[in-house]
């Protein structure tokens, strides 16, 4: 052991909240104010532990509450990055950060005695001055690293300023991930189809396998580049964009280019927030939720239906459960297996265009227009109308109202046979939501699927009546 001083550094925690924008995701940021560190930079929500009876995540969670007066569940926070921070001044600290995109309330000043103002800013385009410690945090997040140290020299400026940079990322067990740009082949394919890039944006959702950046050119002009994670995939999100998604006219992104070795497309931006995670009154709720009927109709009715198509399969159950099944709750597996039993006696319903992932995540809506969009073709293909139908249950769940302005929209009910064969696709895709959440490390999927077969065991009325009367 060193003969030098100990090291008996604070901790604290830092805030990053994280909602998606129209130009990608973006992160609530509050202006110190006052007479405090740093007054006037721009700085993540955070704080100190109280004392050795907290916490981290509790602390977050108080601070959180404390600055912005939203109030965030454990079970929603995320770890980001850990930063080793040494300020100009010499002394040293070790901040937590951690991700959050899901609370109660709306972001507001609560502290204005040391806070002037606070808002959201794209991720990619982070707001000066802003405090050096908290710019090192959100670069090393924004890179997936997972530890990093910031050791700042005397003299250093207290905001972030790019000669003077004193972030080191430190390796995991796999290295330093990548800088958060597409791989040289894929940055050249986008500007052979659109001309010099200016700027780029990992734009992907936070689960293994998403690649999605945003593509600011330029000229102007901005575009979304996808790298699929296989050929299947690939294969049906172009033919979905050069077929029958060209009828949605703006509601859809529109294809630019596509490379089938490099699995890559370059897509139109479309506006909008998605569904998920959004906050919206109940009677803005319901006239989405009537534009989300109306947009899954259009994709319906975009071809003649095909009749008696597609007989029901239930062959992947047993892989599912097997995956599921440390996560299911005591009478689950009893419940799924009787429900997919069913199957086998109902009559093959018609096929029709499907997106195949129609779901909030994958709906964004453009409250300044009053418009919805639709994103994420790569599981597109001929199906039963309620296969898009399954995903939204968990959406409208204990909300009557939403499931009736959605049959509003969609112009009309459900059939007996489709009633039916919606309960068993919602079952087993909940059961496979799992078992994909628990390979891929995705908690919320894991949360969804038990939520929804909770909510199937404990409505079984809904199981024999179809879910709203229109007409």
């Amino acid at each position: 052991m060193s003969a030098g001083e100990r090291h008996t550094e604070p901790l604290d925690v830092h805030l990053i909240a994280l909602r998606d924008g129209t130009a990608g995701p973006e992160v609530l940021l509050s202006r110190r104010a006052g007479d405090v560190y740093a007054a006037g930079c721009w700085h993540l929500p955070s704080g100190h532990l109280d004392g050795p009876h907290e916490d981290v995540v509790t602390a977050l969670i108080r601070e959180a509450r404390e600055e912005t007066g939203v109030t965030i569940d454990p079970a929603d926070v995320r770890a980001a990055v850990t930063v080793h921070h040494r300020a100009p001044g010499g002394r040293a600290r070790v901040g937590f950060f951690f991700e959050v995109r899901r609370w109660q309330g709306t972001p507001r000043v609560r502290e204005p005695e040391v806070c002037d103002s606070m808002g959201w800013f794209p991720l990619g385009s982070l707001p000066g001055p802003m405090v050096a410690y908290c710019r090192a945090g959100l670069d090393a997040y924004r890179t997936g690293a997972r530890m990093a140290v910031h050791f700042q020299e005397p003299g250093d400026p207290i905001a972030h300023a790019a000669d003077c940079d004193r972030l080191r990322l430190v390796p995991g067990p796999g290295g330093i991930p990548g800088d958060g740009l597409p791989p040289a082949s894929v940055r050249d394919f986008t500007e052979r189809a659109v001309g010099r890039i200016a700027a780029w944006t990992d734009a992907s959702w936070h689960r293994r396998n998403s690649r999605v950046w945003q593509a600011r050119g330029t000229e102007g002009g901005t575009w979304y580049v996808k790298v699929h994670r296989n050929d299947r995939f690939h294969e049906r999100e172009v033919t979905a964009l050069r077929g029958w998604a060209v009828g949605l006219g703006d509601a859809a992104p529109r294809l630019v280019a596509a490379d089938p070795v490099l699995r890559a497309v370059v897509l139109t931006a479309v506006r909008g927030r998605p569904l998920h995670g959004a906050h919206h009154p109940p009677e803005r709720q319901r006239r989405i939720f009537r534009r989300v009927g109306q947009l899954a109709a259009a994709i319906h009715q975009h071809a003649p239906p095909h009749p008696g198509g597609l007989a029901f399969s239930t062959g992947k159950l047993d892989r599912y459960l097997a995956g599921a099944r440390a996560h299911l709750a005591p009478g689950d597996e009893e419940f799924v297996r009787a429900t997919v039993a069913r199957a086998a006696h109902l009559p093959p319903v018609d096929t029709v265009c499907t997106h195949g992932d129609f779901q909030p995540r994958n709906l964004l809506w453009d409250e300044a227009a009053g418009t919805l969009h639709v994103v994420d073709f790569e599981r597109s293909e001929p199906g039963p109308a309620v296969r898009d139908l399954a995903r939204l249950s968990d959406a409208w769940a204990g909300r009557p109202d939403l499931r009736e302005a959605f049959l509003i929209g969609y112009g009309r009910s459900l059939t007996e046979p489709e009633q039916e064969r919606l309960v068993v696709d919602t079952v087993l895709d909940s059961v496979s939501g799992i078992a994909y959440g628990v390979v891929h490390g995705d908690p919320e999927l894991v949360e969804r699927g038990r939520r929804t077969l909770a909510t199937l065991r404990a409505e079984p009325e809904r199981r024999h009546s179809p879910p709203g009367g229109a007409t």
